[in-house]
């Protein structure tokens, strides 16, 4: 048997400081113990493992908390080839593995690990800087060179692994990791690692945090949408989601999906269950599948119905306003954001998350994209024409990294949970991006991802029960229960004084809290990230669209149908 089939693929988190300043005769980097613990602050990302290569003398630390997937029992890391003299840790999944090694390196070399990812280092000595271009997959990783001490820093086309990097002024040193909270100690200055870019350094030049150098330049960026014919685009987009799906279900760990009941996860629960019913899993044909919701909540009630259609071993899990409450503080340190719609949406995953880690599940499956893709959001449906849908499609898309990719990745990785996503996919993004609004929204049935439902309805070969694939858009905040977003605010406004928000412009210069909740929200970052707000995106429907409501809930617009089950 051809031995990539026994590669690792690993969600983790990584953690690297370089320093800039050779010059000296003593080395400025600080003890091995120190970058250790800085390391064990996103240990939640990696359970499993834990390492670290340190270089006094050329001022490197490279660290990695490890989450094992598939080949469990090895894959550690970082790489480090002794031969080729490179350092490699990665976050991440390298899809393309198997054909990287055989059509691009034409079986040059040999792997010395069972990790997908260390066809990058071969990828590097061939190729140099391109070979980024050359990924499929989801990925964050810092490559040291050792021969030509060059140091290479990259993160996958839309961000779906978090990154953020950071430079320490007094010593000179420049951080990477997966969170910021393990380099905002020692860093003035952290942002975010932009998706589709990378940093490369030759070490005889400073090594900043402005040398980013983008790759990643699809199409979709940069012209129009297309009139497509129908039935030919909905072949293509049901296709590619399929072989979407399918390079996901790559594990040697129990797994699962994560089914709210709206389109977007029943649609990935139903591939899922498709694709192992014919070719099994580590379950045999068996899939779990977890909800979560207050009781009654629209979204268990359609999970159920889903889960029953299917036939998944469901788990369904009802939570309360007050729990979600209890651990606000605790999912703000995880998520770092005061966002307010990333944290109403990241609550009921941070706990169901906690229950699916419980049961022994490294992997889930998740539906998180979709909206952004096709435009699935109530407010969608003002956009004054064709090209301002068009633009905010692709607007939402650049920003899913502060937002729905950010809820998802930490929102699990916080028990040691990986989310995989499909709608993200490279290949599926380059058919779907580009279609016209007439296909993605349909004016005349107000039917918001038409053409992703119609591509999935058929009566021979039926994935979802009709009240399922045409439901309307129900934001996941509002599905679990529409009492949690209700709850949350009452809340709120009674734990912020009336004399405390009423003085809220005096006390805050940026990004001034607009709502009692946001402001908790932020007095809970402000407390754990100091001085750090200006890393938070805010996400907002497009309020300069006639009739569209500030408010982020879907009910909020006036297209959305109440679903409340009495």
């Amino acid at each position: 048997m051809n031995i990539y089939n026994y590669l690792n693929f690993k969600m983790c988190g990584i953690l690297a400081c370089i320093c800039n300043d050779k010059t000296e005769t003593k080395s400025v980097m600080k003890p091995r113990q120190y970058y250790i613990d800085l390391s064990k602050r996103i240990r939640h990302r990696g359970p499993d493992w834990s390492g670290i290569h340190y270089d006094n003398e050329r001022n490197v630390a490279i660290c990695h908390e490890r989450l094992s997937i598939v080949g469990i029992d090895s894959g550690s890391q970082p790489i480090v080839n002794d031969d080729l003299g490179v350092v490699l840790s990665v976050n991440g999944e390298i899809y393309n593995y198997k054909e990287l090694y055989d059509v691009v390196l034409h079986n040059k070399y040999i792997p010395q690990t069972k990790s997908d990812c260390e066809v990058i280092i071969y990828l590097y000595k061939e190729f140099g800087n391109n070979f980024v271009k050359m990924l499929d997959g989801i990925f964050s990783f810092v490559l040291y060179d050792k021969v030509n001490d060059v140091v290479f820093v990259a993160r996958d086309p839309i961000g779906i692994i978090p990154l953020y990097h950071g430079f320490d002024k007094t010593t000179n040193c420049y951080y990477v990791c997966s969170e910021m909270k393990s380099i905002i100690d020692d860093c003035q200055d952290v942002n975010v690692f932009p998706p589709g870019h990378y940093i490369v350094n030759e070490r005889n030049n400073t090594m900043t945090m402005d040398s980013v150098q983008r790759y990643y330049n699809p199409l979709y960026l940069q012209g129009s949408f297309k009139e497509y014919d129908e039935e030919e685009i909905k072949t293509r987009i049901r296709e590619s989601l399929i072989s979407s799906v399918k390079k996901r279900l790559m594990a040697e760990v129990p797994f699962g999906v994560l089914l709210s009941g709206g389109l977007d996860s029943s649609l990935i629960a139903s591939i899922t269950k498709k694709i192992i019913d014919k070719q099994g899993s580590v379950w045999g044909t068996n899939l779990h599948s977890f909800s979560i919701g207050l009781k009654g909540a629209p979204d268990l009630i359609y999970a159920k119905k889903v889960a029953d259609f299917l036939g998944t071993i469901h788990h369904e899990i009802n939570f309360t306003v007050q729990d979600g409450i209890d651990c606000l503080s605790d999912l703000i340190y995880h998520l770092e954001t005061y966002d307010v719609t990333t944290i109403r949406a990241s609550t009921p995953m941070f706990l169901l998350s906690r229950m699916i880690k419980s049961l022994g599940i490294k992997m889930v499956l998740s539906g998180e994209g979709a909206d952004e893709v096709f435009g699935g959001y109530l407010y969608f449906h003002n956009a004054p024409n064709d090209t301002q849908f068009h633009e905010e499609c692709i607007s939402r898309v650049n920003n899913l990294h502060h937002f729905d990719c950010l809820r998802a990745n930490k929102s699990t990785m916080s028990w040691g949970i990986e989310a995989r996503v499909p709608f993200l996919d490279k290949s599926f993004l380059e058919t779907s991006m580009s279609v016209q609004p007439s296909l993605k929204l349909n004016k005349d049935t107000k039917v918001e991802k038409y053409v992703l439902r119609s591509a999935f309805d058929s009566t021979v070969d039926k994935y979802l029960p009709d009240e399922v694939l045409w439901r309307q858009k129900e934001q996941f905040s509002d599905g679990v229960g529409y009492n949690w977003i209700d709850g949350l605010k009452e809340f709120c406004n009674e734990n912020i004084s009336d004399k405390e928000f009423a003085n809220v412009e005096n006390i805050y210069l940026n990004d001034v809290p607009k709502t009692k909740e946001a402001l908790y929200y932020r007095k809970i970052f402000d407390t754990l990230f100091p001085n750090r707000e200006y890393i938070v995106p805010r996400w907002i429907p497009r309020t300069d669209w006639e009739g569209v409501s500030y408010d982020p809930s879907g009910r909020a617009q006036k297209v959305h149908v109440n679903t409340t089950v009495n």
